[in-house]
């Protein structure tokens, strides 16, 4: 109490100071105590508590405005990796997600150990599989029955977890998509596979594999693709247990278009092995797409559904604001006159 009493006197020089000594013994912190009192030293005396006291207001003194001292770089660390795995998981969950091959039913496109890239973003606007694409889809209903399952280690979970290593425990597939939905697909003999009346000319085929299988276990069949679903191969023909086999599930060999995890885009690794799945030429040979014109009317229309809303409201609200506009400057000039 008694130091800040004496700093308030000490800025008024009043009556009270008149023939009394002013105490010498007030300590140099007093500063920080009179620079919340504004008050207590409004004088223009130039005195050494008001030099202060602008000094701690203004931060000329270099200590309440001296620049914080950078974390070191271990400090950072933690918060760098906690950053790249959250994007990590982000982009596993809504952009691309890593797979590994575990058979030999897509070769000679795709070889055991191979890792792909799969998009999962374009199935969020609306896309569907299309005929020709190599799709990843989840086990429709039990195709993977008998298979041995995988034993990854506890860091192998978490990585394959947020992406950054293919996924290991998920029960999915992946097969080249023949026909979508209102498409007829059939075989006979050793071929060749026709989708719709039309033969596919398939260089992707394994070699020495027949497009066609001889047997009664699926490998002759033709069939109906309902709306919603797709019809799948593998490459490997007399190698792959896909649509044909499994003909007696509650889908009948379909895949619900609704267990797609995306498309398989790159092949990314090994690096020698680096490449793009495109869609082969012979899905765009004229006709193919006649019987199916309708479910390819269900991949579009999400979008031309949009477009069609938008487009109204966009030239509604740009009317609008000409209106606003035209108003606005009458009002201005009756004003003015």
């Amino acid at each position: 109490m008694g130091d800040v009493a004496v700093g308030a006197r000490s800025g008024h020089d009043g009556e009270e100071h008149r023939g009394h000594p002013v105490e010498a013994n007030v300590p140099a912190s007093d500063g920080g105590v009179t620079s919340g009192n504004s008050d207590f030293s409004a004088t223009g005396d130039g005195g050494p508590q008001e030099h202060r006291q602008q000094s701690d207001g203004d931060g000329t003194d270099g200590t309440s405005n001296r620049p914080k001292k950078p974390r070191s770089f271990w400090k950072e660390l933690p918060i760098l990796i906690g950053i790249a795995l959250v994007l990590a998981l982000l982009i596993k969950t809504f952009l691309v997600q890593a797979f590994s091959i575990p058979s030999d039913s897509m070769q000679n496109t795709l070889q055991q150990g191979d890792r792909v890239l799969v998009d999962k973003l374009t199935p969020w606007f609306g896309s569907e599989p299309e005929r020709g694409e190599v799709v990843v889809f989840h086990d429709p209903d039990n195709w993977l029955a008998g298979e041995p399952a995988p034993n990854p280690n506890p860091v192998q979970k978490v990585l394959s977890w947020i992406g950054l290593m293919p996924s290991a425990e998920e029960k999915d597939l992946i097969k080249r998509v023949i026909g979508v939905g209102g498409d007829t697909v059939e075989c006979k003999e050793n071929g060749p596979l026709t989708v719709n009346g039309k033969a596919l000319n398939e260089p992707y085929v394994y070699p020495g594999n027949t497009p066609c299988s001889l047997d009664d276990q699926g490998g002759q069949f033709k069939v109906k693709v309902p709306k919603g679903y797709i019809w799948v191969m593998g490459d490997h023909r007399q190698n792959s247990r896909d649509s044909r086999y499994n003909q007696s599930d509650s889908h009948h060999g379909m895949v619900p278009v609704d267990k797609v995890v995306g498309r398989a885009i790159v092949r990314a690794w090994p690096v020698n092995r680096w490449g793009t799945l495109p869609v082969p030429d012979t899905f765009d040979q004229p006709g193919l797409g006649q019987q199916s014109s309708a479910a390819a009317s269900l991949t579009v229309a999400p979008q031309g559904v949009a477009l069609a809303g938008v487009l109204p409201v966009a030239i509604w609200r740009r009317s609008r604001a000409d209106r606003l506009r035209t108003g606005v400057q009458g009002t201005t000039a009756t004003g003015k006159r």
